[in-house]
């Protein structure tokens, strides 16, 4: 029988033995195979993340030790004795309670409002040793010893001051809330003017005032806001007590 030879059967025959050739042959130590690549790039990557792994696991474990941990205890509650209105009230009081809270809730005073109850509308204004103050910018703990006086004490035995007659008569409030604040803050004022104390306002402060204008009046009680607007009323009813001599 005779074989013929193509030239497709050399061409297989040659290729069939450069494959059975190049197997054999050992790569040279400059040719990676593809599986060595792969072997050697996850070993690289498990090398660099163990460092990270490590810390990811004993950041882990400090978390679950500090959530185990008993959260630090509130400073408890110690006794304050605030004199108000003329009464003394026995209080416990933690030192973070401002003195509106202690008037409101401790002591059971609601006429001090709480507006803004960060210092910028007035409505929490009280009398501490005669002096303005808003009471939501203050500690109660930092008042004892002190004569505090609210909207309540305004009014002894039921009988209203002549401050308090003259916001009636000139209807110097609307809704009533930034009421106590206001009558607060210009009960001080009249004392304020009477004891020589200037102004920014004041024409030479270097002299006592000797008139109190109407400038003068709503630059002292600049301090205290009326959301309804009643701001014409309140310097009318300062300035008719102040004419009268009752301040």
């Amino acid at each position: 029988m005779t074989f013929h030879w193509s030239k497709q059967n050399i061409m297989f025959k040659d290729h069939t033995h450069d494959d059975a050739h190049d197997s054999d042959v050992a790569p040279s130590p400059t040719q990676v195979s593809r599986r060595r690549f792969l072997q050697s790039a996850a070993a690289a990557a498990t090398v660099g993340a163990a460092p990270h792994l490590h810390a990811q696991t004993e950041a882990a474990s400090q978390d679950t030790a500090a959530s185990r941990q008993p959260a630090p205890s509130v400073t408890p509650a110690r006794p304050v004795k605030l004199v108000v209105n003329g009464r003394e009230y026995a209080l416990q009081l933690e030192p973070r309670v401002t003195l509106l809270d202690a008037l409101r809730e401790y002591a059971g005073l609601m006429g001090t409002k709480k507006g803004c109850d960060r210092g910028q509308c007035g409505a929490c204004t009280v009398l501490a040793d005669g002096r303005r103050i808003n009471a939501c910018l203050t500690l109660g703990v930092m008042h004892e010893g002190e004569a505090i006086t609210t909207v309540e004490g305004l009014a002894p035995n039921g009988t209203l001051s002549p401050l308090q007659r003259a916001f009636i008569e000139h209807d110097a409030f609307q809704c009533g809330y930034c009421t106590p604040g206001q009558l607060c803050s210009a009960t001080a004022l009249l004392s304020e003017f009477g004891a020589g104390t200037a102004s920014t306002v004041t024409a030479d402060v270097r002299q006592r005032p000797t008139e109190l204008s109407d400038d003068e009046i709503r630059e002292r009680m600049s301090g205290n806001i009326c959301r309804c607007g009643a701001y014409p009323n309140i310097v009318a009813a300062v300035r008719t007590v102040h004419n009268d001599g009752n301040a």
